[in-house]
């Protein structure tokens, strides 16, 4: 009977495919095809390394086998099968004689090490995940590409809506899709999708039209970002997905929505106030941003947010780079709005999302420890029961 093994996989449902994990493994465990991200258990040591680059958890998965999924098998799935049964070797050194049951050890070690699951909210839409894959993307037109951020401001950020002519795309607020750049790199290999979060609401950026819209920031090299931010009207683009099966908005009209977002990350926020706005008319939105950047210049869609009404978003945005002030981040407008982000925290109608830089994680965190503190009680605790009941959602790159 063979030793029973801790086996590292990768949640297809839940994976965007940004291929970030791939790149980053150093000893070439993680592949691909045109359907899915796989981990070859012959070649993975559990460096961890792959582990904090991934924007969703998915690659934070891991099951206690007898004989190893192989890759043909992983490549084969839609969802990430359930811990099965575990047979337990029968001899002294297994540890069973020493009181040691080896398959519990090896469960207990094959823990979420990023904090726990994404789980989608209980009312969110069933998502459709990868319609659009590597061997058959679907060919969209621009519709148009309007700068956002104001001329000779520190970034160049772009809304880009795209049309599928007609082909089902069935984009929910929250998902991503990915863009293949035309050409190939250094080794003569077709570009990877790079993958851009929906701005737009699902009935599309214009409702019933069922376009999508992206947020796009030019970035200094960046291959995807320069062909995407230099698009023209009428071009047409390859794009795969839609991705992403938990950071989603919630159907229940009466649940809460906290967000947190820096720069690009407000894409999905700004899907999920337009859905907002297009059903709860002139009632609350029941929604509170913390938005960051470095000038009101460089905000995304900072006069379009202006416009809407305070009764359907309650909206703090926050400058890091203004002359004559003292720089100011969404971490600490959460500590000055304090109360709000504690009667938020618990009311069990709340979700949080959090989309943005890594960078801002941190500070994020350290904010909601404070609240939670001085509410009695321990942030650690409390984010693990809302991540649990799909409450607690963060996508940060």
């Amino acid at each position: 009977m063979n030793q029973p093994l801790k086996q590292h996989l990768i949640d297809p449902e839940i994976c965007i495919r940004c291929y970030t994990c791939e790149m980053t493994c150093p000893v070439g465990a993680i592949e691909h095809d045109d359907n899915n991200v796989v981990v070859n258990a012959e070649t993975c040591n559990f460096c961890m390394d792959c582990i904090p680059v991934c924007p969703t958890g998915s690659i934070d998965e891991w099951r206690v086998v007898d004989t190893p999924y192989s890759l043909d098998e992983q490549y084969e799935w839609t969802e990430l099968p359930e811990q099965g049964e575990v047979a337990v070797a029968e001899s002294a050194d297994a540890g069973v004689e020493g009181g040691t049951d080896p398959v519990a050890a090896l469960l207990a070690e094959a823990h979420k090490g990023a904090g726990g699951k994404a789980v989608a909210p209980v009312s969110a839409t069933k998502p459709t995940v990868n319609l659009y894959n590597l061997g058959n993307p679907v060919e969209a037109v621009v519709q148009g590409n309007y700068r956002l951020t104001a001329e000779g401001s520190d970034s160049d950020v772009r809304h880009i809506i795209l049309d599928f002519q007609g082909k089902p795309f069935p984009a929910l607020e929250g998902q991503s899709l990915g863009i293949i750049a035309p050409g190939t790199d250094d080794e003569g290999k077709a570009h990877l999708p790079r993958l851009y979060s929906v701005s737009s609401p699902r009935d599309g950026e214009r409702a019933g039209y069922h376009n999508v819209s992206l947020t796009v920031k030019r970035e200094e090299g960046g291959i995807c970002s320069t062909y995407v931010c230099d698009l023209k009207k009428g071009d047409t683009v390859q794009v795969t997905g839609p991705f992403g099966a938990t950071f989603l908005m919630p159907n229940d009209p009466d649940a809460r929505l906290l967000m947190i977002c820096t720069g690009t990350g407000s894409a999905p926020m700004r899907a999920f106030t337009m859905a907002r706005q297009r059903t709860v008319g002139k009632k609350s939105g029941g929604m509170v941003m913390f938005f960051g950047a470095r000038t009101p210049e460089s905000l995304p869609y900072f006069g379009p947010l202006n416009k809407v009404p305070s009764s359907v978003l309650q909206k703090h945005l926050v400058f890091s780079r203004m002359p004559g002030q003292e720089k100011e981040y969404v971490q600490d407008r959460m500590r000055i709005e304090e109360d709000i982000v504690a009667d938020m925290l618990q009311d069990p109608a709340t979700h949080i999302y959090i989309c943005g830089l890594k960078e801002m994680e941190e500070g994020v965190e350290r904010a909601f420890t404070n609240i939670a503190e001085s509410i009695g009680h321990q942030w650690r605790n409390l984010r693990d029961v809302l991540r649990d009941e799909g409450r607690y959602h963060v996508e940060t790159y």
